[in-house]
């Protein structure tokens, strides 16, 4: 059965992937675009992944304006839109306070007000940070009283990109049950290429990673033999986010996407370096002393990494029970972490790394 979704960042990297699973199963899409003129763009990307473009249409709007900036027009067509996807944000190390929070937070919250006044079923994109209850607790959040919690002082911890994104995700969770919304939250882990294309665009960390390291700025291993750096495939995320959607029981429900397969930073890092010919690094730098370099603006500028990604590599691991679960009861499979790993690092050097090397 078609459904209407409405759909923000559908332009980005996780976006993109799922505005193509939702149009190749019939489903009407509809997108803010700051840039509605771009439409044609995005259809030509949603057509390689294997979408369906004519059920892909552009709305134009800004998650920064009142009401999203919405035409009257457009306020009247996506009444019709049973689903909300909200995956709109702007993902950045060293962003400041007040253009953080205007974006992901205040942007979060327009979205959410929209699908409650509309009875249209919610569905955010959060992070598996926010299921390291021990790491919120240490940053200065209570998940069972955020409304205590001293935001700037978690934001200058973390970061205004993690901390805006930890503020949207309660700020979003107290406006739905304020307004009796139906809203469903999928947490992803760090986001790999496509399972079988290796499909990632520029920008995502996965790339950092794997261009530091082809460039010889991945000299040892962050943190220790324990530390890991979560995973999740995007097309089985996006199966996952679709998936909840649709699915009644997912009502007023967290999901952690998460691949409990994922290896340790070392193993990783030997994945990525092997289709592509390299040595990976074999001895480890504590993160509290790259840290302290990574304090050091020359630094932190040679070594193309910010202090902020640290808190990304840990040693918790995570309750996988749920997800698994999930999946096989909606006939999802998992992809091989590992082998996915080596497509990604092979989409990274055709296209990323070719590029660089071109300029």
């Amino acid at each position: 059965m078609s459904v209407e979704c409405f759909v923000t960042g559908g332009t980005g990297f996780i976006g993109q992937h799922l505005v193509a699973n939702l149009s190749a199963k019939g489903h009407t899409v509809r997108v803010l675009m700051r840039h509605p003129e771009r439409l044609a763009v995005l259809q030509e990307q949603v057509d390689s992944l294997g979408g369906v473009t004519s059920r892909v249409f552009a709305v134009a709007g800004d998650l920064e304006r009142d009401k999203l900036g919405l035409s009257l027009a457009d306020r009247e067509v996506l009444k019709q839109a049973r689903v909300v996807f909200h995956l709109g944000a702007h993902f950045a190390w060293g962003l400041s306070l007040e253009h953080s929070r205007a974006v992901n937070v205040e942007g979060a919250k327009r979205v959410a007000l929209l699908a409650a006044e509309q009875n249209s079923r919610l569905v955010t994109i959060g992070g598996y940070m926010l299921k390291n209850h021990e790491h919120l607790q240490h940053i200065g959040i209570d998940p069972r009283d955020p409304e205590l919690t001293n935001w700037p002082a978690v934001y200058r911890r973390v970061g205004a990109y993690e901390a805006s994104k930890l503020e949207a995700h309660f700020a979003t969770l107290a406006l739905m049950s304020a307004k009796d919304g139906e809203l469903t939250v999928v947490h992803p882990a760090t986001v790999c290429g496509h399972s079988r294309t290796g499909h990632i665009l520029d920008g995502q960390p996965l790339v950092a990673l794997i261009r530091n390291l082809a460039q010889g700025k991945l000299t040892a291993v962050p943190g220790t033999a324990e530390h890991w750096l979560p995973l999740v495939t995007v097309d089985y995320l996006v199966e996952l986010v679709a998936a909840c959607a649709f699915d009644p029981a997912m009502a007023g429900q967290e999901l952690l996407a998460l691949d409990d397969q994922s290896p340790n930073l070392r193993e990783l890092l030997v994945q990525v370096a092997q289709p592509m010919g390299l040595k990976p690094p074999r001895h480890h730098i504590s993160l509290r002393l790259l840290r302290l370099l990574l304090s050091i603006p020359p630094i932190a500028r040679f070594l193309n990494t910010n202090a902020e990604a640290l808190d990304f590599i840990q040693t918790t691991r995570f309750d996988t029970a749920a997800v698994e679960q999930f999946a096989n009861r909606h006939g999802i499979a998992k992809p091989d972490i590992r082998q996915s790993l080596q497509h990604t690092a092979m989409f990274v050097n055709s296209y990323y790394m070719a590029k660089s090397r071109a300029v």
